[in-house]
């Protein structure tokens, strides 16, 4: 008999923006009333797990009851022992996040109970994860719901029945633990559905006793706080919680392959071992809910990976499992015997292709009833959209999608299982997917505003950001002064952009205090990475003794262009022109030092001992290497890594650029004029789909991760390459639309911008192509055609393109 689970979607429930007279009583509060609790006597920055309850009556039932909750590490809040939501969303101290929830939907007349489970797992806890100490903030937003604030009222237990494991896995895991249920030490009604509550502080299961408190919530730039909690309301929306299939069996062993399973159940008998593996069929996030009757002293194992390995540690074609096994990140479940079902589920969510059910039973039977999955990333929906008669871009889209998808939770992040970390370098791609995709910004601006929050004294932004773990990452900030200058282009704002531009100015100021005198970058400390090229030590790419990198040195020129812009715009001009004259010493240092005459391209350094695809689109897109030179000198890298280019002469051996850094090729290829070459450089995503990869790899065979945000830039190029829809101005005033089609006979496509939807087809006929452009309201713009510009109004308007 299958087990029923509450598991609800906090999206019904979550406020944002202070709705329902919060802002009232904001005004009229000085001090939140509100107090962060905790229990006595643990160990208030070790791993822990506590449930807290309150009793709250109610003479009828009401329109709204808002509440504001916050926890440290994560909670799980619950009304009435359904789940109302979970944060709260990652940030630092100084900005730390509270959501906001209406639950009057969940309350009904008489005695209710609000009841939450908050864990803190210490030094085990993700790298993304900071923290000051375990605790539990509720504030009721109006009159009447300042009932429900914490305080000594509150009740709390230690729950016993969770402790952490640490993941064994092969390479850098910094992302969450696993984690043991026992189920016969688990308080079961933790979350106040059988309403436990009593005055007397006992239950059942577990200890119940009065909360701690820690002194009240206080707001960020509030006077005289008492604690380190500085908070804000959360931007975000609440993530998205959808159940979906749980995949199919693929391999069973010591027990007959269980048919109906993961949606029907099986019994594994006492005194024997069985092992159950599910393929999802594609990467997935999300919460696996395992139902388990029976089974005292059984061990139920779940092991998450996003591939199979072989003897040698090869994954190989990722969809073939003979001669595999896996290895990854695992959850043990310890049943209690009891005959009704029990359902068991991780805190946190978990990444994974393959799920591997591994049961060892003592003297009991245990009695699998079944498994259930839910979905959970940020609730981006897909707005943009690209179709064509190449049948093999659609899966090039579709898994470039997926990888945005579930590389963002309530921040960016690299890879959802090895890490979950924002950084900068992947992070400016993923927002240009999310501007572009799915019309939805406000996870980037969460992320700018994170690493301008991030800048340590000396200026720079650190790599990654909220982190717990400083890493610095030199050339990410300057990206991120490109990842400003993104935003303006597609979303505008000048107000969210001008609060930015102070922190431009303390990260290029740190370059420009190391600009050498002949114009390059000197030695750049730390780890100055650019891509995982196959002979960059640690990504790094050469430098001399004092330093002299080309590519660090372009990097810088981008940053500095960038930056005058926004400078000239929403800034000081005088600063611009610093910024300008800077840039064009470092282009002209580039050219005059790294130029090899006899190859006809840039070297690294000036020693030319070592050269690189990544220096060379650089200077193309940057134009330091002159217009008439600039095709040519693309032909000759391609024809190092890409078929269909050939060089018209020998080309030096060179690193070439890796499946990040080809975002950059992209954009020197499209300012080169090459923009109908672009669907050749996508042999490498080609490839992934052929095997087997249901997301876009970090790196080339062998990979670490199987999911990288950072590899599903075509889903950006697809729109603004080979569609053509690109901002004219900032915030998209005006469009340019300028389509690349290559060998396409048909494209379909459309993207969302602030002011609407651009949408586009071209039909290649007899006598030309002809072009559908529908343009937003009061939008207009110019179609460019091989060097021909066409006035656009707004509306739909046909034109044949010769």
């Amino acid at each position: 008999m299958w087990v029923a689970i509450a598991v609800m979607s906090a999206s019904s429930i979550f406020v944002q923006g202070g709705a329902f007279g919060q802002s009232e009583r904001d005004a009229n509060e000085k001090h939140w009333a509100a107090q962060w609790i905790t229990a006595p006597g643990v160990a208030e920055r070790d791993s822990v797990v506590l449930r807290f309850r309150k009793v709250l009556e109610l003479e009828r039932p009401v329109a709204h009851f808002v509440v504001n909750v916050s926890a440290d590490n994560q909670f799980i809040l619950y009304v009435n022992g359904k789940e109302a939501g979970r944060g709260p969303s990652r940030a630092d101290l100084g900005h730390w996040r509270y959501e906001t929830y209406d639950i009057a939907a969940l309350l009904h007349a008489g005695r209710n109970t609000l009841a939450a489970t908050v864990w803190h797992f210490g030094t085990h806890a993700a790298i993304a994860q900071t923290s000051e100490r375990t605790g539990f903030l509720l504030r009721g937003v109006g009159d009447r719901e300042r009932a429900a604030d914490t305080n000594a009222t509150w009740e709390v237990e230690e729950e016993k029945g969770i402790e952490t494991l640490r993941p064994l896995v092969k390479g850098y895991y910094a992302a969450e633990p696993g984690e043991r249920i026992d189920g016969a030490k688990l308080d079961w009604d933790g979350s106040g559905g059988s309403d436990t509550a009593n005055p007397r502080g006992t239950a059942a299961r577990g200890t119940w006793t009065k909360a701690v408190t820690l002194g009240r919530g206080a707001r960020r730039y509030e006077q005289d706080a008492p604690n380190n909690w500085q908070l804000m309301e959360d931007p975000l929306p609440a993530m998205e919680m959808t159940e979906v299939p749980a995949g199919k069996v693929v391999r069973s062993s010591g027990v007959a392959t269980p048919s109906g399973f993961p949606e029907k159940g099986f019994q594994v008998n006492a005194h024997s071992k069985s092992s159950v593996l599910l393929d999802n069929a594609q990467l997935t996030t999300g919460f696996p809910v395992l139902a388990v009757s029976g089974g005292q002293g059984s061990t139920v194992r779940l092991t998450y990976a996003e591939a199979l390995v072989d003897d040698q540690g090869e994954k190989g074609n990722r969809n073939e499992i003979a001669g595999k096994h896996i290895e990854g990140v695992v959850d043990e479940f310890l049943p209690s015997g009891a005959e009704a079902a029990r359902a068991f589920s991780p805190l946190s969510w978990r990444t994974w292709r393959y799920l591997q059910l591994d049961v060892e039973t003592a003297d009991q039977p245990v009695d699998i009833e079944g498994l259930r999955t839910w979905f959970s990333a940020y609730p981006f929906v897909e707005k943009g959209y690209f179709r064509s008669d190449d049948a093999g871009l659609t899966p090039i889209w579709n898994i470039g999608w997926r990888t945005a998808r579930l590389d963002a939770h309530d921040t960016y992040m690299d890879t959802p299982y090895w890490e979950r970390l924002q950084y900068i370098g992947d992070t400016r791609i993923q927002a240009l997917i999310s501007y572009t995709v799915g019309g939805d910004d406000r996870l980037a601006r969460q992320a700018i505003e994170a690493f301008n929050d991030s800048r340590i004294p000396e200026g720079l932004t650190q790599s990654r950001y909220p982190s717990s773990l400083l890493q610095m990452i030199p050339t990410f900030s300057l990206m991120w002064v490109g990842m400003v200058h993104d935003f303006w282009m597609y979303r505008g704002d000048a107000a969210f952009v001008s609060g930015q531009i102070p922190a431009t100015r303390t990260v290029l100021d740190w370059f420009l205090r190391r600009q050498r005198a002949d114009g390059l970058q000197g030695r750049v400390p730390w780890w100055p990475f650019v891509d995982w090229g196959a002979d960059f030590k640690d990504g790094v790419p050469p430098q001399d003794e004092d330093g002299g990198s080309a590519v660090l040195t372009l990097q810088f020129v981008e940053a500095l262009r960038d930056a005058a812009e926004l400078e000239r715009a929403h800034g000081d001009a005088h600063i611009a022109e610093n910024y300008e004259r800077a840039a064009e010493r470092a282009a002209t240092a580039v050219r005059k030092h790294c130029w090899n005459a006899k190859h006809g391209l840039l070297a690294d350094t000036p020693a030319q001992k070592h050269f690189s695809q990544h220096a060379n689109l650089l200077a193309v897109w940057l134009d330091v290497v002159p217009a008439a030179e600039q095709k040519e000198l693309l032909t000759k890298i391609l024809s190092r890594s890409d078929s269909g280019f050939t060089a018209p002469a020998e080309v030096p051996t060179m690193t070439a650029a890796t499946y990040y850094f080809r975002f950059y090729l992209a954009r020197a290829l499209e300012h080169a004029g090459m923009g109908d070459e672009y669907l050749k450089l996508l042999g490498p995503w080609r490839a992934m789909v052929g095997l087997g990869l249901t997301t876009w790899a970090e790196s080339p065979e062998p990979t670490r991760s199987d999911s990288h945000a950072w590899s599903a830039h075509p889903n950006f190029d697809l729109l603004r390459i080979v569609a053509g829809i690109r901002p004219m101005s900032s915030g998209f005033e005006k469009v340019t639309i300028e389509p690349h089609l290559g060998a396409l006979k048909e494209v379909h496509a459309g993207m969302p911008i602030p002011q609407g939807m651009v949408e586009v087809e071209y039909t290649r006929r007899a006598e030309g192509v002809q072009a559908r452009v529908k343009l937003p309201e009061r939008l207009t713009g110019n179609l460019v055609w091989k060097g021909r510009s066409l006035a656009l109004r707004s509306g739909e308007q046909t034109v044949t393109l010769p």
